[in-house]
């Protein structure tokens, strides 16, 4: 039985992921290994939300994907009196899932959007 993953200054957890997570027998360190090093980046299918996938299996092809969306933040503190006022962005992870076989690309994401992702990371 797999424990909850662990709430931290760069990820959140929905329950939907949770149940996902055991449901595919997929680990809280697989999931964020994929989020800092995927081999393929997408847009998501809900609104500002970004989907990551890596290959999975040996026997047979598979993927492993990830859909997140970056929540949170705010202005960058400019002096040491906006600390306070300043925080980074969360990366929420909403759901996983494991495709069987190798699935079509579709919209890739934006160059800005990936290295703010790689600034929290």
């Amino acid at each position: 039985m797999m424990g909850l993953p662990r709430e931290d200054s760069t990820y959140s957890w929905t329950y939907h992921v949770v149940e996902k997570m055991r449901f595919y027998g997929i680990s809280e360190g697989r999931i964020r290994r994929i989020i800092r090093h995927p081999a393929r980046v997408e847009e998501g299918i809900a609104p500002a939300t970004v989907a990551v996938m890596s290959p999975a299996g040996t026997k047979r092809y598979q993927e492993i994907w990830v859909m997140y969306k970056l929540v949170g933040g705010g202005q960058r503190a400019k002096t040491k009196s906006q600390i306070p006022n300043s925080k980074k962005p969360k990366i929420k992870v909403i759901t996983a899932w494991r495709y069987p076989g190798k699935s079509p690309e579709r919209d890739p994401v934006p160059a800005e959007v990936l290295r703010e992702v790689q600034k929290l990371l």
